[in-house]
């Protein structure tokens, strides 16, 4: 039983310490403890670790201001066997004040011990850590895969021992890794990159929002679009407009999706994770109708 109350017994019945599982299962965990905020006495938990994809930041203050419940963010993949990053403060950040404290915890992390990182263009490029600037995340370390067996996906390694990661994400001076989107998941209007990652993170903050996937619909002029696919929490809602207004602040206009289409959930792979491809399949066309 994965359903966030199980989940709730369970970790409560067990006096759980340490627990980890993907976004998507949190979040549901989230949305019980705020409707019965008394019900499980988690204060046994030393921290909760989130991975697999990026964790809204609205999730993340949301469990530690509301619930006292304090979220690890982390990043890794079974080429990295499986830790590659995790989000630890370092005092130099911490100096700077609670935001940029906040804004280290919510990212991916620092690599751990061993552990390179670098992003890259294109072409191969390597890109300057600037925080802003998005390419396709490198690894490599003594403990990183250099190859696969049978040598299947020989692209996904390069010459001087890196592995090609598939995330597309930015690092910062500090050296802090954020992830913006699988490269098969982000969207490219008009030769400029869109992270889905960033506009479902600010669209989960809404307060009429629970989940959000946003995704490449195809469009007659600018190749592709994004389109946003919501689901509402109970007994609330939201107009289009409304989520615009919304995310407009923190955004571009070019950024905002072209389509908001409200649906009951958001399909999923079998360990949890947004499955695009099926929202792909059933709205991808959508823009093309619609003009």
């Amino acid at each position: 039983h994965l359903d966030p109350e199980s989940l709730l017994d369970l970790m409560a019945e067990e006096k759980v310490t340490l627990a980890a599982g993907v976004p998507t299962i949190w979040n549901g965990i989230l949305a019980k403890l705020d409707a019965e905020p008394k019900r499980w006495d988690l204060s046994r938990m030393r921290t909760m670790i989130i991975g697999g994809s990026a964790a809204p930041a609205a999730m993340i203050s949301g469990f530690w201001e509301r619930h006292g419940l304090s979220v690890t963010h982390a990043w890794g993949m079974t080429e990295t066997n499986p830790l590659g990053s995790v989000a630890i403060v370092k005092p130099c950040v911490a100096d700077r004040g609670d935001r940029a404290a906040f804004a280290a915890r919510q990212s991916q992390g620092l690599p751990v011990p061993f552990v390179e990182t670098r992003h890259v263009d294109e072409a191969g490029k390597t890109l300057p850590w600037d925080g802003s600037t998005m390419g396709e995340l490198e690894v490599r370390g003594p403990w990183v895969a250099r190859s696969y067996m049978g040598d299947d996906g020989p692209d996904r390694f390069t010459g001087d021992g890196w592995f090609k990661t598939g995330d597309v994400v930015t690092i910062d001076a500090d050296g802090y890794v954020r992830i913006t989107d699988r490269s098969k998941d982000v969207i490219k209007s008009g030769g400029e990159w869109i992270s889905s990652v960033a506009l479902e993170n600010a669209l989960m903050a809404h307060p009429a929002v629970l989940e959000a996937a946003v995704f490449a619909a195809e469009h007659p002029k600018w190749g592709e679009r994004p389109v946003a696919a919501v689901v509402m929490k109970p007994s609330k809602s939201a107009t289009d407009s409304e989520l615009a207004a919304h995310l407009s602040p923190s955004f571009p206009k070019y950024w905002l999706p072209d389509l908001y289409v409200t649906v009951p959930e958001i399909p999923r792979t079998s360990t949890g994770k947004f499955l695009k491809s099926k929202l792909r399949d059933q709205y991808g066309k959508a823009l093309l109708l619609k003009g």
